[in-house]
């Protein structure tokens, strides 16, 4: 370990995005199918890449920094949101853009346990970020297990550990609705428990995969609560790295205080605008990927050696019951075939693609499980 780099990373592990790629070259097979980072498998369509392009060759200039208020892109997600959640209020000043919810994620930790005034809460499995990004910060991480009839938080000692005295205090608690990588929403009795806590206690409602599940809390949301939302997934823009909140504006004005000044690129918020102005084109692929993904826990279902939890997102979680067939074995023998998914919590993450690439994961999950 370097002499001048704090000794806690030693023992952090990084994370590993989209570990496959960079291997996806595999003898004999043709096409790599990528199910393993709960992308769209559709790009963005050719006529909105084609006015992409001609809005940088035409109106953003190279050498002048990109605009750092982000004011019409913070009405237009407003306007989006109101749309997409009945009886919901939201106006410019409840948005706060990100690049990519991981920074978003980042300044809630820096604005609410930095300094050692608190520490965060965490169910897993989950998205491993929250915990990563709070390690990175020195902020202590609490963590609960989930009940694997069907992964809902332990509630039971999801309250004990807020009712001890933690020190520094429990500040933040984080939720994905539904949850990554198990695919399940939130239950009644969490969210009861949710809205029981203090509003000394702010709850973040991660929100990515809200346009496959339609499954919001925005309409309800306390002043102690933050719903995180993405561009990244079904509107097709993981390229460009683009993420929001969603809060009352006295949070979004402190998360405007600690964002990096011009941390959208101009090119990146050229594609946000051009993807919320044609959202109805952009999103009309999700009833294709919902009935994709049932068609595929279907199949999976008569698979032999498999268990597998119901989704309500665009990937399927399921684990291997096989003694003699691990999975980490599954994986490392599924991305032999030619498919990429993800090991993790214990068990596989495979996401929805295309009809085509979904059938070439199901006959490659068959032909190795029959063997």
């Amino acid at each position: 370990m370097l002499p001048f780099v704090r000794s806690d990373l030693a023992r952090l592990t990084a994370y590993t995005p989209n570990p496959g790629h960079g291997q996806e070259t595999v003898s004999g097979v043709t096409e790599i199918d990528r199910c393993d980072a709960n992308e769209c498998s559709y790009d963005l369509p050719l006529a909105l890449k084609q006015k992409l392009a001609m809005a940088y060759w035409e109106s953003i200039e190279a050498n002048r920094y990109p605009d750092g208020s982000h004011g019409d892109l913070r009405q237009l997600i407003a306007e989006y949101v109101c749309e997409s959640a009945d009886r919901s209020h939201v106006a410019a000043e409840n948005i706060s853009i990100g690049n990519g919810s991981d920074e978003l994620i980042r300044s809630i930790l820096i604005a609410t346990c930095s300094n050692g005034e608190g520490s965060i809460l965490v169910a897993n499995p989950t998205f491993s970020m929250y915990a990563i990004l709070a390690q990175t910060l020195g902020i202590p991480v609490v963590s609960v297990e989930r009940n694997e009839t069907d992964f809902s938080i332990d509630l039971e000692a999801a309250q004990q550990a807020l009712d001890r005295s933690q020190n520094p205090p429990v500040r933040v608690v984080f939720v994905v609705h539904p949850n990554s990588p198990t695919a399940n929403p939130l239950t009644d009795a969490e969210l009861d428990w949710l809205r029981s806590l203090p509003d000394t206690v702010l709850v973040v409602v991660d929100e990515a995969y809200f346009e496959f599940s339609q499954q919001t809390v925005v309409s309800e949301r306390p002043s102690n609560w933050v719903v995180l939302r993405t561009f990244s997934k079904a509107f097709r823009l993981a390229a460009h790295r683009l993420g929001y909140a969603i809060a009352d504006p006295d949070l979004t004005a402190v998360l405007e205080k600690i964002r990096l000044p011009y941390n959208l690129p101009s090119f990146s918020q050229a594609a946000l605008r051009a993807a919320l102005l044609h959202r109805s084109e952009i999103l009309s692929t999700i009833s294709e990927i919902q009935q994709e993904r049932d068609r595929m826990w279907r199949e999976f279902s008569t698979l032999p050696h498999l268990r597998l939890w119901p989704s309500s997102s665009n990937f399927i979680y399921l684990r291997s019951t096989d003694d003699t067939l691990s999975n980490e074995a599954l994986a490392r023998k599924l991305f032999v075939a030619g498919t990429l998914v993800r090991h993790t919590g214990g068990g596989l993450r495979i996401t929805v693609g295309s009809p085509e690439e979904n059938t070439r994961t199901l006959e490659r999950l068959r032909a190795i499980l029959d063997r």
